[in-house]
């Protein structure tokens, strides 16, 4: 075996949630150059339908299926989609999440709001799991891929239920590799940092911040697609087959100093208490 060999996906299915757009995208992206067939999930049928165009024409078979990964009964149905297209799932990224800062107190966050961005964060990625554990581990070959987020490893003002929900992520991973990794799966965890996308640029507050951002960060710039991309296609191939449970930073240094001013990146601070 080469080295390449140890990266090459051909003849496995991945299924990528929120892969129709900024990172979830990169991510199937390389997974498609390295032969994997792709099924991407999103909520909004034309994102992933155009990213399924792209990599078709990558000659991978792809499905998109339209998907809320906080609804089960939407996952069930995406894996079933998955499995009687492709007979099988090998590699799992559960990329789908999201939930800004708030200016609100705490005693103001409704029930709704909260579970809203739990839900969908952490709630979504067991669901997702669950729903293909069972045939990776009877198979005894499986990829689980997390993604959280650097508000897992420290607060944010504001970050209630985004930093919950993504330490929770963490965590999640660390019971799933100690539970299953003996069965043959490995899951393991990806926290970005700062990845300037086409989504984020177009927002002024995300434009506004630019320069002050890299300051903070010791390599002085944002990631770039191909650098997560990579990263997930390495945790996704047989080159990872002994790593289990691991937690890998891809944010340039941000937090491994263990300090650093809060507002590198946009984020809206509560209001402050009368």
């Amino acid at each position: 075996m080469t080295i390449l060999d140890q990266f090459d996906l051909k003849g496995q299915v991945a299924i990528v949630t929120g892969g129709g757009t900024g990172l979830g995208h990169a991510m199937a992206q390389h997974l498609a150059r390295a032969g994997a067939d792709i099924v991407l999930a999103g909520r909004r049928k034309e994102p992933i339908e155009a990213a399924a165009r792209e990599l078709q024409a990558l000659g991978r078979r792809t499905r998109a299926v339209v998907a809320d990964v906080a609804r089960s009964a939407d996952v069930n149905r995406l894996v079933q989609e998955a499995t009687s297209t492709f007979g099988k799932v090998d590699i799992l990224v559960n990329n789908a999440g999201g939930g800004p800062g708030t200016n609100k107190q705490m005693w103001e966050i409704t029930d709704e709001e909260w579970h809203q961005w739990i839900d969908v964060n952490l709630t979504g990625t067991f669901y997702c799991t669950r729903a293909v554990i069972k045939q990776m581990a009877e198979r005894r070959r499986g990829k689980i891929i997390n993604i959280a987020s650097g508000h897992g490893y420290r607060g944010g003002p504001g970050a209630y239920q985004y930093g919950s929900a993504k330490a929770g992520v963490i965590n999640l991973t660390r019971v799933m590799a100690m539970t299953y990794g003996r069965e043959g799966v490995n899951t393991n965890c990806i926290a970005p940092g700062y990845f300037p996308t086409p989504e984020r640029e177009q927002t002024p507050a995300t434009r506004g911040a630019m320069d002050n951002r890299w300051r903070f960060v010791p390599m002085g710039r944002g990631g770039t697609m191909d650098e997560i991309g990579a990263l997930a296609l390495f945790l996704a191939s047989p080159a990872s087959d002994y790593v289990n449970g691991e937690l890998f930073l891809i944010d340039g240094g941000g937090l491994a100093g263990g300090f650093g001013p809060w507002g590198y990146v946009p984020a809206v601070a509560p209001k402050a208490v009368s």
